[in-house]
């Protein structure tokens, strides 16, 4: 999936003007591309729509107007764009209780370890976590994946007699979620840059 440019992305006045629309069309997608794994884990499957979304929503919070600014934001979200053959993924550990949050974070260290999988059939794809938001005593809440495929892979996540899933099993959290066909399709257009579909309009 190509990264998004510079000039993709509206100044706060025009976002202003389609926000509304936008912003629906997006919580849409998003509702589609999220999915429940367990009690406490969520992960939403990004692309180009979603990872824009946050760059203009973070430029109208924080009242960003200086194009070099506005360039190093773009740069850094471009790191949530799934390459060729990927997908990618925000990781949430989802905790109500601010008493708890501690204590559930320390329950899960080691989850970006060999615990994270997209199951495809017999096949477990490790989702490769994105470095500096865990340690080896401490992890993050929110947490940045992404599952690398070959060839095959892709075609059988295209395949929908063929059972998919996201998989977590970590000595303190096991859980798994099945992949519904409109998932399924969404991804599959990820991959094949069939997301290029404008949400704008």
């Amino acid at each position: 999936m190509r990264p998004i440019e510079f000039d993709e992305i509206k100044n706060i006045i025009d976002y202003e003007k389609i926000r509304n629309d936008f912003r629906r069309r997006i919580i849409e997608m998003k509702n589609l591309r999220r999915l429940k794994v367990g009690e406490m884990v969520t992960i939403t499957f990004e692309n180009r729509y979603t990872v824009t979304f946050q760059i203009e929503e973070m430029m109208r919070v924080e009242r960003i107007v200086d194009e070099e600014k506005i360039k190093a934001e773009v740069e850094t979200y471009n790191e949530l764009i799934p390459s060729e053959n990927e997908l990618s993924a925000t990781l949430f550990v989802e905790v109500d209780e601010q008493s708890k949050i501690k204590p559930v974070l320390d329950s899960l260290v080691g989850m970006n370890r060999d615990s994270v999988y997209l199951k495809i059939g017999g096949k477990m794809i490790p989702a490769v976590f994105e470095e500096g938001h865990a340690t080896d005593d401490r992890i993050s809440a929110v947490q940045y994946v992404r599952f690398k495929f070959s060839p095959e892979e892709t075609k059988a996540l295209a395949d929908s007699s063929i059972p998919a899933a996201v998989v977590i099993r970590h000595k303190n959290y096991n859980a798994e979620a099945s992949l519904n066909d409109r998932l399924r399709q969404s991804l599959n257009g990820d991959i094949t840059e069939g997301s290029s579909v404008s949400v704008w309009k």
